[in-house]
Order: structure tokens, then sequence, then C-alpha cells
């Protein structure tokens, strides 16, 4: 897939990548970060920018107390990023009680078998808008990738939203077109339509968390 965005990049185009991931755990598993124009992290809480290295945090910490309360409440595996709380789709409802009996303003994002927790309001659509307002690029210039629950609040804005093969029915149903291969071979697959003629000057790119 890296020749696939070389290609694309020195045609011109732009790539943003928008992942659930924390930013540490990005770099480990995909060290070409510097093939992004930005990338935007933790399900929309933070931005990162792979040029100058700068991170914004877009979106509160989550707390101690929550955090200590999870874990009392058998919460593992657990991972708390700059915003993010990452666990698996299992303790879905001891998370959504806890939420509820200690008042906080915090909502459960899905993701296949995975669940994060993040402040309300931010997601993968609201840390892309700011991407874009950035690069001074409209939304229906975008062609949006996704595969999972959490996509649908981006690819909602792109102008042209894309599903890859492997996609949840969800997704594919709400998307404009689904590709004929799976996963990072779906991409490469828009890449070279892009290339092949079609009139879109930015590609997005969703990583699968």
């Amino acid at each position: 897939m890296l020749e696939a965005l070389a290609r694309f990049r020195a045609s011109g185009g732009r790539f943003i990548l928008v992942t659930g991931r924390e930013l540490e755990d990005l770099a480990k598993v995909a060290p070409e970060l510097t093939s992004f124009d930005f990338v935007v992290a933790e399900n929309g809480a933070v931005l990162y920018r792979p040029g100058g290295g700068q991170t914004q945090s877009m979106a509160s910490r989550p707390s101690d107390n929550f955090i200590a309360h999870l874990k009392q409440r058998g919460v593992q595996p657990l991972s708390v990023g700059q915003s993010i709380v990452a666990t698996i789709r299992p303790h879905a409802a001891v998370i959504a009680q806890t939420i509820a009996e200690m008042e906080l303003d915090l909502e459960i994002v899905l993701n296949r078998s995975a669940l994060m927790v993040l402040p309300r309001g931010v997601n993968k659509g609201t840390g892309l808008a700011l991407a874009l307002q950035e690069m001074h690029l409209p939304a229906e210039s975008v062609i949006g990738v996704g595969d999972a629950e959490n996509d649908a609040s981006f690819l909602s804005l792109c102008g042209t939203s894309v599903a890859v093969a492997n996609a949840i029915p969800a997704i594919k149903e709400a998307a404009d077109w689904t590709t004929d291969q799976d996963s990072g071979a779906g991409v490469v697959e828009i890449i070279n339509r892009v290339l092949a003629g079609d009139p879109y000057a930015t590609l997005f790119l969703k990583s699968r968390p």
C-alpha cells in the first residue's frame, strides 16, 4: 500500500489518516505516518501533524476516578489515551452503568469487537472537520473510506463515501459504493481508480484500529 500512497502523493493528492488508535500505538504498527498530511487519532480526540510533529488534544482527559471505577469492576483489557478509554465490547453494560451512576458526559462508541469511551460529541467526523479546516479543503472534495460503526460519523461528511469489501453491512448500505477488495487492498483499489481519472483531488484514508 505504501507504493500506492507514494504514487498518489506524487500526483498532488493529499491524505488524512483517521483512526481509533492512540498515537503511540499507531506509531508502532504504522511507522510511515509522514505519508499523511494529518492524522486524526483516538477516534477524533487527537490531531497530529506528522510534518511538524505537533499534537493537539481536542477533548478532555478521562478522570482518574472513572478509570478507577472501571478497574474495580473488572474492565480488562483497559487502555487510556489522552482522551480515549478503550476496551472490548462485552464490557458495554458495565461501562454504561458506570457512566450513568457517575453522571459523566461521556458516550460509548463501538468498532466491531472494540469499545471506546469518549467525551460526548467527539468522533471521527469532528476530527476530520478540523483537519479539513486547517487544510482549507471542502468536505465535498473528500473520498471517505470506512469499514465499521465508528466510521459513520465521518463518512456522512464526505463528498464520496466508500466501504471496503469487508465492511460491516450498515457501512456498506450507507456508502456510495463498495470496493472489490478488503481493507488496505481496497484502499489501493480506490487510489488506482482516482489516478485513472476520477475527479477528486483528495483521498481520505481510514486505518482499521
